[in-house]
């Protein structure tokens, strides 16, 4: 299989890097520093330079081209503005979209966040809520095979392997390593098509929580 991850210096897209070009597959990261291409292939995977609030989809459709998946796991990150919010955690995430229409990628994946219409007084906070909302929406009125999966308060734990995943569980923690894990889980499993997916730490093994959120006629076998 071929990824392709935008956001690909990011803690979740590197330890999903690491876990896919473990077991063989072909990983393919997007950065916009040129410095971060070694820790990328530092991973297992090989990093294209490419600015996502400055690319065209054409150009960023050249990356994507024979990918079987993209994953969205930019964000503009702490310590941004209320403009990059929008540039990087919505635009970005369209242009993605574009791109993966343009090379004929029908398989995407977003990595977004829970509580997304709560009200916060931080006005930079609210911005990137903002934005991950309407990235959302965009994507799903899209005609792409997507998942969006919101985890809940990342941590840098290491990976526990037991997650609570539904269209809607208790607001909590979660390790990065076990939201990489997941993703990779879904990523194999095209009965996580069409679904918003929150994610916190809990009790179930991966793979078991990831089949059973999907309907019996769509596990895979």
């Amino acid at each position: 299989m071929r990824l392709v991850v935008a956001g690909g210096h990011g803690k979740i897209a590197l330890l999903l890097t690491e876990l896919a070009a473990a077991r063989g597959d072909t990983v393919v990261g997007v950065v916009r520093n040129p410095e971060h291409v070694v820790d990328v292939r530092d991973r297992g995977g090989d990093a294209v330079v490419l600015d996502l609030e400055a690319a065209t989809a054409e150009q960023l459709a050249v990356v994507l081209t024979g990918a079987d998946v993209v994953v969205f796991a930019a964000g503009a990150g702490p310590g941004s503005g209320i403009a990059r919010k929008d540039t990087v955690d919505r635009a970005a995430s369209a242009l993605l979209a574009d791109a993966a229409v343009l090379a004929g990628v029908r398989r995407y994946v977003q990595i977004s966040g829970m509580g997304l219409d709560r009200v916060v007084e931080d006005e930079v906070f609210a911005a990137y809520l903002r934005a991950k909302d309407a990235a959302e929406r965009d994507l799903r009125s899209r005609d792409l095979d997507w998942t969006i999966l919101r985890p809940g308060r990342l941590g840098d734990d290491p990976p526990t392997g037991r997650v609570a995943l539904g269209p809607t569980v208790g607001y909590g923690v979660v390790s990065r390593a076990d939201v990489a894990a997941v993703l990779l889980a879904m990523v194999d499993e095209p009965g996580t098509v069409g679904l918003t997916l929150e994610l916190v730490a809990g009790p179930d093994p991966v793979d078991a929580a990831v089949q059973s959120v999907i309907g019996p006629r769509t596990r895979s076998q």
